[in-house]
């Protein structure tokens, strides 16, 4: 089957034939037909296989049968990303597919100046992408109307509710026509319970399409699981690099720290590396991905801020070199790789202390990953395993609840549970650049005390932490640790 027997018109078929591609993959054989019918669709694949081109064309089709704008115009398509990386690809996506096309589109996150997005959005756009929390600062500040839109799309949908964005989303949905105006899209790589009962209140009798079992990873990627000590990790993750001559590798770790310390521990080893995270300035990210794509930077290390959105041609090698805590970043970690019908390597360097998450992630996946030890490197039988310090974060799931010791604690251990809880959420949502105002440099997280007079110093500190427990509508800037 080509893209011709899809219903797209010249102008997208022009576009998708200038960059190479002759067949649709399995999930745009599905997606782009009943998209184009009209018709609500709850869609799902693994990682790397376009879901972005299933919903992008189609979309486009859509918008162009019936365009006839001039000028100032009103937004008709709006998408929602969590994060800010895969909210500048699908921009790209619909700039490269809709070039043809009379369309103006725009793409809208945190991390950078808001006044060239207003002024944007003032001339006029057909499509906007956006991140949740930067959307609704537009929205409180009337630069944005979006009682027009005739499509939504939710795209990495189960992510968004990992971070929290399910109350930004209602406040978004609260301000787009009623849902039987308009026709509604969720893109996902993985379907949660979660995800399906979002589907149900979101979508009216959607077209279910899912092309792979749920939270399966891509065929071709071939996975292994190395078993090292964790005092050596590094220097193994060294030796691989350089005896297996890898000129491009995208490294995971579970927190800002550690991806900061272990760039410059293999800088030091003579390996040319970044960092990517959520403490990172817009700008930097930027550079950092667009080094590592052109190949000056040799070593990529992220935290799971880069899970999703990253779309990187033919990256042969992804190293979980910590596993996450939550199961199915696993999945979205390993699929930077293997994508388009490309081949790719995802190793994981497990220490004792991470073999409960190796094995969850195994139940999840329902396989057992195939174990190898390097010679040199074998683990040490006597070292127990340590619990994993979380750094008051979690990957995708709050920790539970501090219990309380005295009423006169109260207030201070409720602070901590929102430090734990619900502002673990508001950190995911600075990470992906869900903070209102520009970028800034984070600010330490501290508990509000109540009660008895506290020290001056101790009262400045307090206000800064009500400041910050402000909603991310109104800016608040928090750490991704």
């Amino acid at each position: 089957m080509s893209f011709d027997t899809l219903g797209l018109s010249a102008d997208l078929l022009r576009a998708v034939s200038e960059q190479g591609y002759t067949e649709p993959t399995p999930i745009q054989r599905q997606a782009i037909p009943v998209i184009l019918s009209g018709k609500d669709v709850m869609a799902g694949a693994q990682t790397g296989t376009g879901k972005t081109a299933g919903f992008t064309l189609p979309l486009l089709q859509r918008l162009s049968e019936n365009s006839g704008q001039n000028g100032r115009r009103p937004v008709r398509a709006l998408v929602l990303t969590p994060t800010r990386e895969l909210a500048a690809q699908v921009g790209a996506s619909v700039e490269t597919y809709g070039r043809h096309l009379a369309l103006r589109s725009a793409v809208i996150f945190g991390g950078v100046k808001i006044n060239p997005q207003i002024e944007k959005l003032r001339r006029g756009v057909d499509i906007l992408v956006a991140t949740p929390g930067r959307l609704l600062d537009h929205a409180s500040q009337k630069t944005v109307d979006l009682s027009q839109i005739e499509i939504l799309v939710l795209d990495e949908a189960d992510r968004m509710l990992d971070m929290g964005f399910i109350h930004d989303i209602r406040k978004v949905l609260a301000l787009l026509p009623k849902n039987g105006a308009r026709q509604n899209l969720l893109f996902s790589a993985t379907f949660s319970n979660e995800i399906k009962q979002l589907a149900d209140r979101l979508l009216n009798t959607p077209e279910l399409i899912e092309v792979a079992r749920r939270n399966t990873t891509a065929e071709l990627i071939d996975q292994l699981v190395h078993p090292v000590d964790k005092s050596r990790k590094r220097e193994m993750l060294s030796h691989m690099i350089g005896s297996r001559n890898w000129r491009q590798v995208l490294v995971f770790t579970r927190t800002k720290h550690g991806a900061n310390r272990l760039a410059q521990q293999l800088e030091k080893d003579g390996l040319r590396a970044a960092a990517i995270h959520g403490n990172k300035s817009q700008g930097a990210r930027t550079r950092a991905l667009a080094e590592f794509k052109s190949g000056d930077v040799r070593v990529l290390v992220a935290t799971d801020i880069a899970a999703r959105g990253l779309d990187i041609d033919q990256l042969p090698h992804v190293v979980n070199y910590e596993l996450p805590n939550v199961p199915e970043d696993y999945v979205h970690r390993i699929g930077r790789t293997g994508r388009a019908g490309n081949e790719g390597e995802a190793i994981s360097l497990v220490c004792v202390d991470e073999l409960k998450l190796l094995s969850d992630i195994e139940r999840l996946l329902k396989r057992k990953i195939p174990k190898e030890v390097i010679e040199g490197y074998e683990p040490d039988p006597s070292i127990r395993a340590e619990p994993i310090q979380r750094g008051g974060k979690s990957q995708g799931r709050p920790q539970g609840r501090q219990k309380t010791q005295s009423r006169k604690s109260k207030p201070s251990s409720a602070r901590s549970t929102t430090a734990r809880g619900n502002g673990n959420t508001k950190q995911k949502r600075a990470a992906a650049g869900e903070t209102g105002s520009d970028s800034k440099p984070p600010r330490k997280r501290v508990r509000r005390h109540t009660g008895e007079a506290q020290a001056s110093s101790q009262h400045r500190r307090s206000r800064s932490a009500s400041v910050r427990e402000k909603p991310a509508l109104l800016g608040g800037n928090s750490s991704e640790d």
